[in-house]
């Protein structure tokens, strides 16, 4: 107040406020907090009442101490405060975005959590509800959506964990463009109606989604799914349910996302996604049926090579430690990987890959963009048994024979551990790709690097990269250390 004094003794003028609300209210809808826009308020009589007529969104985070039953006085209190802060909410013109994350969901508290759900969907009408709780009841022993949640035409991005959904009768999403729902049981029924409930959705992601049998995905304008499941605690409980196999059907889905542990199926057929134009595969999957090493081993195999003429006419790939150890084992079996049309791959993967490596590059003719990130994973025993130094030399002077990398114009090795001189493995690859890429314009090679010697290995291995022949007279090799 003192200094609004001073200003006004002199004769300055706000120029803040003296801007049009148009220009007010748009600053106030950058700020990322409804809180923080309220807070404006104080600032002079002009903003008093600003913060009503700006599309704000309300967050409520997770507690920051572990849930049991002698906290549940904090959890009221917790949910009372949410309570208290709705009801003054509601005189704001505009709640663009709700989101709230319980700790865990205890029957006690159906009443306010159908409270949050009620002003959500039909007194703030808001265009993104996020309800996740975060310790999770999966899959049973969760808060069951209300029926009248079902019918909403404002919600753009709805986002429900460990929610279960059980629609009465039918969904009106009418507005509903993403879709998120994780850590429940469905039925094939119900992912029927809820899907059908929303003609303009164009993405869906299940996250932890046990019990669906068919995924049919009919609509034009869905054109990304995601499917994960990166909990493997809560996942590995409840896989011995019989829990059947889960086959897609999706014409129309441009992106396709799995990743996470599977212990069961997923049937991909390269006629159910015809219209894939990325697909990443970063998932691992175990088949517990089989007691027996041999048989297990034949199933993945197998289950691998069904994934791999499933993505074959896919523009943009990503293929995960899983099935780069695979097939590096396939390799070393004298498998040979599928034509495919990719132009994009990235492939996260270990040194002990390298075989995998190699025959997916002689079956990637249409390549024109290699990234390999050389994550920290630890070797599988099961890779140790077919693949040794000689195994892998023998490989790339195989595949030296018959392999040009045409199209194959930029090369990305990331986040390598340890120096790269003498690293006979990391040089070979590097030898290979650029004898065989043969309009290549650049090679990056990002390494992480834990000590003081990165000068010298770097100048110790430029040197030597430089004296490898190319095949692209335009190639410049670039090295960094991270």
């Amino acid at each position: 107040m003192e200094m609004q004094r001073k200003i006004m003794a002199r004769g300055d003028r706000d120029r803040l406020s003296d801007l049009p609300d148009a220009i007010l209210l748009y600053i106030l809808s950058m700020l990322p907090e409804g809180k923080e826009v309220v807070r404006t308020s104080v600032l002079s009589q002009r903003w008093r009442f600003l913060w009503k007529s700006v599309a704000v969104s309300v967050n409520f985070g997770v507690l920051d101490y572990p849930y049991d039953e002698r906290t549940k006085k904090k959890i009221l209190a917790f949910v009372a405060s949410i309570n208290r802060e709705l009801h003054y909410w509601r005189c704001c013109e505009k709640i663009k975005a709700f989101r709230v994350f319980p700790v865990k969901y205890k029957e006690y508290l159906v009443k306010d959590v159908d409270f949050w759900v009620h002003f959500a969907t039909k007194v703030a009408n808001v265009e993104e509800f996020t309800l996740k709780f975060c310790i999770i009841n999966f899959p049973d022993y969760v808060y069951k959506f209300p029926q009248f949640a079902y019918k909403n035409t404002s919600l753009r991005n709805l986002v429900l964990g460990n929610c279960g959904l059980n629609p009465s009768g039918s969904v009106n999403w009418s507005s509903l463009v993403s879709l998120s729902i994780g850590h429940l049981k469905l039925t094939d029924s119900v992912m029927e109606k809820i899907i059908s409930g929303c003609p303009k959705l164009e993405s869906l992601e299940l996250d932890n989604v046990l019990g669906i049998r068919c995924l049919v995905i009919s609509s034009v304008k869905l054109r990304k799914l995601i499917i994960l499941n990166d909990e493997i605690n809560e996942y590995t409980q409840w896989h011995d349910e019989n829990i059947p196999s889960l086959e897609i059907f999706a014409p129309y889905v441009q992106n396709l996302v799995l990743s996470g542990f599977l212990y069961d199926e997923i049937s991909l057929q390269q006629s159910n996604v015809a219209s894939l134009v990325t697909a990443v595969l970063n998932l691992n999957v175990d088949f517990v049926e089989f007691e027996d090493e041999e048989e297990k081993l034949e199933k993945e195999c197998r289950y691998l090579k069904e994934f791999l003429l499933s993505v074959s006419h896919v523009e943009n790939v990503e293929l995960g430690p899983w099935c780069i150890k695979w097939l590096s084992i396939l390799e070393l079996k004298g498998w040979q990987s599928p034509p495919s049309s990719w132009k994009y791959l990235k492939l996260i993967a270990a040194l002990e890959h390298l075989p995998g490596i190699y025959s997916i590059l002689q079956s990637s003719s249409e390549l024109e963009t290699l990234v390999i990130d050389w994550a920290n994973y630890e070797t599988i025993d099961r890779l140790l048994s077919y693949t040794n130094e000689v195994q892998q030399s023998r490989s790339v002077e195989t595949h030296n024979v018959n392999c040009s990398l045409l199209h194959l114009k930029t090369i990305k090795i990331i986040n390598f551990h340890g120096p790269l001189s003498g690293n006979n493995l990391v040089l070979r690859l590097v030898k290979y790709l650029l004898k065989n890429a043969t309009v290549l314009e650049k090679l990056v090679i990002v390494a992480k690097f834990e000590g003081s010697d990165a000068p010298q290995d770097y100048v110790k291995v430029e040197q030597e990269f430089l004296s490898f022949p190319r095949s692209s007279l335009h190639a410049s090799v670039v090295f960094s250390y991270g």
